[in-house]
């Protein structure tokens, strides 16, 4: 029934959030987690965990810790590892980071994830083996992104994949720099 405010063809938002502030219809990727942190607010600034051991089985390694930083518009995409696991995390900004299953073994095979990031609301998404990735910066001003990998970056044998940010492997693509900040 329409109220009488009401202007034709409005329609009402579908739900997308949970109470308890989850986003509605996301089914994660086999072997994908998220990891929602707190921000300390102090009074000169703040603090946030980006990691524990604790938070998942313990027995969790870092091997390498390094940053990303990218314009805003910019694509780091698409990479997957054989057996390296990151751990990624936006210490900067905002970013759009969307996940794609490449494990023909794997219950979510073909499915893709797509996940807004952002310093706002900290988390921790922990990107298995075999799931295919790339990040776009979706804000004005350059956006940072820390992985905690388990294995560190071998120069010489490199378990980094890749594939080009417009390729028809995966059924996504990436909006142009103009584009993401629309």
């Amino acid at each position: 029934m329409k109220s009488e405010w009401q202007l034709p063809g409005a329609v009402r938002d579908r739900q997308s959030i949970t109470s308890d502030w989850m986003p509605t219809g996301l089914s994660l990727l086999d072997g994908v987690v998220l990891r929602e942190a707190r921000n300390v607010v102090k009074a000169n600034g703040r603090l946030t965990e980006l990691f524990r051991r604790d938070w998942f089985a313990g027995d969790e390694v870092v091997d390498q810790v390094f940053q990303v930083v990218l314009h805003p518009g910019g694509v780091s995409a698409w990479h997957a590892h054989d057996s390296t696991t990151d751990r990624l995390f936006v210490t900067e900004g905002s970013m759009k980071l969307v996940l794609y299953d490449g494990r023909s073994d794997s219950g979510t095979h073909r499915q893709i994830n797509e996940l807004h990031l952002s310093i706002h609301r900290p988390t921790l998404v922990v990107v298995p083996p075999g799931v295919w990735h790339g990040v776009q910066n979706t804000g004005t001003e350059p956006a940072a992104l820390l992985n905690m990998v388990d294995r560190a970056y071998q120069y010489d044998n490199p378990d980094h994949w890749r594939l080009p940010p417009d390729t028809e492997e995966i059924p996504y693509q990436f909006h142009r720099a103009t584009d993401a900040l629309a």
